[in-house]
Order: structure tokens, then C-alpha cells, then sequence
């Protein structure tokens, strides 16, 4: 399968998190309350910058992967960031206590590390003569 549409995928996922990632960043300097800090960390470094990555990954080095690989990779991924900065947002902002959003941030934590190790798999399996 040719990649291009997961890559696509990747990256409008990742310009999303990077205006959400901004948009939090202008609230928090505005404010003078940067309680949200970790959130937008992740909001930014999973979101935006590993699903950028993803995409040139996918673009580069791996154009033609498993669809059902690829297509798993992506949703494990981008699932597990909205859970992972949603889920902080409301720890952070006290909306909610941590043993309340403790399965949330686990499944999320789970789900983008299963995304790295499926990625992992996809470039080992990758034509190196490319």
C-alpha cells in the first residue's frame, strides 16, 4: 500500500495539535497560570512533533507499508495523544483527580507506546534500498 495517505493523516493530526498545543501555550502566558504546562508539553511532543515525524517516516522511509499495520499504527497513535493531553488538561486544571483519569492516561500511555513499536517494526521491515 502506498503510504501517502497515512502520511497525510499524520500530518493533519500534527498541524491540529500544534494550533491546540499554541492555542493552550497563548491561554497560559495570557493568563499568567501555566498549571497546564505538562498537558501542553504533551500536547505538543506526542501530538505534534511524533505525528510530524510519523508522517515523514511513512513519506521517506517507509512507502509502502502493511495497510492494516499502518492503518492500526495511526489510530494507536492519534487515540492515544487526544487521550493523553485531554486527560491532562483535566488533571491539571482540576477538573478531574488523577484515580479518576488514571485509566485514561494508562490506556493513552500504552496506546502511543504500542505506536512506537509498531513503527519500529514497519522501518526493520522497510526496503533499505530505497
Amino acid at each position: 500500500m502506498d503510504t501517502s495517505r497515512i502520511a497525510r493523516w499524520h500530518l493533519l493530526f500534527a498541524l491540529t495539535f500544534a494550533v491546540l498545543g499554541m492555542c493552550l501555550g497563548i491561554y497560559m502566558a495570557v493568563s499568567g497560570n501555566h498549571t497546564l504546562h505538562p498537558a501542553h508539553a504533551h500536547i505538543l511532543l506526542i501530538g505534534f512533533v511524533i505525528s510530524a515525524l510519523y508522517a515523514m517516516i511513512y513519506r521517506l522511509w517507509v512507502p509502502r507499508a502493511r495497510k492494516v499495520v499502518a492503518g492500526v499504527q495511526t489510530v494507536l497513535h492519534e487515540v492515544g495523544a487526544v487521550l493523553l493531553g485531554g486527560s491532562l488538561m483535566l488533571l491539571y486544571g482540576g477538573v478531574m483527580t488523577e484515580p479518576a483519569l488514571g485509566p485514561f492516561l494508562g490506556v493513552g500511555a500504552i496506546s502511543v507506546l504500542t505506536a512506537v513499536v509498531m513503527m519500529i517494526v514497519q522501518v526493520l521491515g522497510a526496503d533499505p534500498a530505497r
